[in-house]
């Protein structure tokens, strides 16, 4: 059967569009583009924020076991409805309507929550707007991890769903201190477990102190890299008062907001 003809009598021009294999082939290209892309430029983020490479083979180890899941979540969020991304916000009000405006020196008009991969560095004399988001933002995560001297109470949490970690051993049999890289060890199983965990830390301080500015910044980049790579998420309270400018900025340059 000969080709339709337009009204003029002129045939219509051959078909041009690429045959269907060329368009799988183009989109799984592009696709695998992108894929490359976000991982180079992730390695590149975790290197300039001074990792070693044996921190960096963890990182990378983790995000490739939690691969395969992010893949399908990929999948189906392709699939789905469009729909609001959960990550709009830094820090979320319990009313998504009321927005948060950070007042130094001040109190704000509602309670911030901390969301999945989000990091805070709250700089204070002692602790106390940290923990009024610490306990505000507790029961949106199955369980959470406290690095502190003395740590804090959490009323309606129970034991089974907290992780406290004393680094100074008080509450250690031996008394022996715990290390930033000792408590980092502590912290990677609650943070990679499903749901991932809310991480509290009021010990920068003593960390610095007993073991150095330099391997507390690198330790503090690597608690923000685990809690962005696993859906947990990270309050910090500091007394700025502990660094010079120079030494705070490089401190605050690791967190996503700073109060």
């Amino acid at each position: 059967m000969s080709a339709p003809e337009r009204r003029n009598g002129t045939p219509p021009p051959p078909d041009t569009d690429p045959p269907a294999d060329e368009d799988f082939a183009r989109t799984y290209a592009a696709g695998y583009e992108e894929g490359v892309r976000s991982g180079l430029r992730e390695v590149l983020q975790h290197t300039s924020r001074g990792h070693t490479a044996q921190e960096l083979r963890i990182l990378v180890e983790s995000r490739l076991a939690r691969l395969e899941e992010e893949v399908e979540l990929k999948r189906r969020s392709l699939l789905a409805p469009p729909r609001r991304p959960a990550w709009n916000s830094l820090l979320r009000a319990p009313q998504a309507a009321r927005a948060w405006t950070p007042t130094f020196g001040g109190s704000t008009s509602a309670t911030l929550r901390m969301g999945p991969g989000r990091s805070l560095l709250v700089k204070e004399d002692r602790p106390a707007r940290a923990l009024e988001i610490l306990r505000a933002s507790v029961h949106d995560f199955p369980r959470a991890a406290i690095v502190s001297l003395r740590p804090p109470e959490l009323p309606g949490v129970s034991k089974e769903r907290r992780l406290d970690i004393v680094p100074n051993g008080s509450e250690l049999a031996n008394g022996a201190k715990l290390s930033p890289g000792e408590i980092g060890g502590h912290l990677r199983e609650p943070t990679e477990a499903a749901g991932g965990a809310l991480v509290y830390i009021d010990a920068l301080e003593y960390l610095s102190g007993e073991y150095g500015l330099e391997l507390t910044l690198k330790f503090a980049n690597w608690v923000v890299g685990q809690v962005e790579t696993t859906g947990s998420a990270l309050i910090v309270s500091f007394d700025r008062r502990s660094l010079d400018t120079r030494e705070l900025s490089r401190l605050e340059r690791a967190f996503q907001a700073v109060v």
